[in-house]
């Protein structure tokens, strides 16, 4: 049984009960003179009775549960700091309006009765407007005032636990499957926790529970890719039970909590990293990552490539170095399934990754 539909017979109950009352009031005072041609008092009872009780089943969740789900929604959608900064530019505003409503009041009435509420209105909403809009420039002044604070007080003596540069990175689905970032955390490279929500992890035994083989595969996969993570000694990973009520998207849950802890995601899904920047969260792309750490070559460099297939010009073939970037040798269909020496003759950067253009080296350039 829902929430709504108890609502829903609480509210018409209610008006109902409302409506007898009413109606049997009104009743009354239609009958102090007797008159055949009108209701009877049981009549006005039953039937604006009957009005109070469709109305209740009607109206009562537009008035009730459905705004406390918009405003419950909206919370969730808002970070911390900026519910913070709401409510502290709404008591500023009540403080203003409460210093201003005295000489407001003196006016003559009814410009002095009036006045005074629409100042709380007015001067809540400016507060509240201009602490979130610039809740940025508000907590760097009291972050900078609190450190200042706690450096002259303490007498020039050291503090015993310094400030701890590390942070909480989100993880999301597809980077646990990916399985690279076990090998990133064993180098040391991230700089704090790794936090993995709850709801992320259903979605992994989801996967792993897949009729589909291939998916199966690779949430098992994931299951001992986070194993491997939690035995990683220098790479603290915590288990959340936090969750986004009202949201059902698993992204869309990892974007409102980044927002709301304040933290990057690690992932390398392209729709996800897309619709984190859109909303100002920070993302760690493990792709990006990997394009960034490949091997810079430059035309007139030399590199040991095994020729492997043909490519799509006449007499190319194709190559690939360690880190998977493609290398297309001219003149290369001559040295199939054998490793040659190539000397670069231009790098090309796409959108996909990175090509190599190359020669052999036996063979002089055209």
């Amino acid at each position: 049984m829902s929430i709504d539909f108890i609502v829903r017979l609480i509210g018409m109950v209610v008006l109902a009960v409302v409506g007898v009352y009413w109606g049997t009031a009104l009743g009354r005072a239609a009958n102090v003179n007797p008159d055949p041609n009108t209701f009877s008092v049981e009549q006005y009872a039953f039937t604006i009775g009957l009005v109070g009780a469709l109305t209740g089943l009607v109206l009562t969740p537009l008035l009730t549960t459905r705004p406390v789900r918009a405003l419950r929604s909206l919370l969730t959608r808002l970070s911390a700091q900026s519910l913070f900064s709401a409510l502290l530019g709404l008591i500023a505003g009540l403080i203003i309006a409460a210093l201003a409503a005295f000489p407001l009041s003196k006016l003559p009435e009814p410009i002095g009765n009036v006045l005074p509420f629409i100042g709380v209105l007015v001067f809540g909403y400016i507060g509240v407007s201009v602490f979130v809009m610039r809740q940025n420039d508000i907590f760097a002044v009291m972050q900078s005032i609190t450190k200042s604070g706690g450096q002259s007080s303490a007498d020039g003596e050291k503090s015993a636990e310094p400030l701890a540069d590390g942070r909480t990175i989100l993880l999301d689905t597809s980077v646990i499957i990916d399985g690279r970032i076990a090998d990133i955390a064993h180098t040391g490279f991230l700089p704090g926790a790794l936090l993995i929500p709850r709801f992320v992890l259903v979605e992994l035994q989801y996967i792993a529970d897949s009729p589909d083989s291939l998916r199966r595969q690779r949430g098992r996969r994931g299951m001992e890719v986070l194993s491997q993570l939690q035995k990683e000694p220098g790479v603290p990973v915590r288990i959340s039970d936090i969750d986004v009520e009202g949201v059902r998207d698993v992204d869309d849950k990892l974007v409102i909590l980044a927002r709301q802890l304040r933290c990057p995601i690690l992932t390398n899904d392209y729709n996800l990293n897309r619709i984190a920047e859109l909303q100002g969260v920070t993302v760690l792309n493990v792709n990006d990552l990997a394009n960034a750490v490949k091997s810079v070559l430059l035309p007139g460099e030399a590199l040991n490539v095994r020729v492997i297939q043909e490519g799509r010009e006449s007499n190319q073939g194709v190559g690939y170095m360690d880190d998977g970037t493609m290398v297309v040798v001219e003149s290369g269909r001559d040295y199939m399934n054998q490793e040659i020496l190539v000397t670069v003759t231009k790098v090309l950067q796409t959108a996909a990754g990175r090509m190599i253009f190359g020669r052999p080296e036996d063979r002089p350039e055209r």
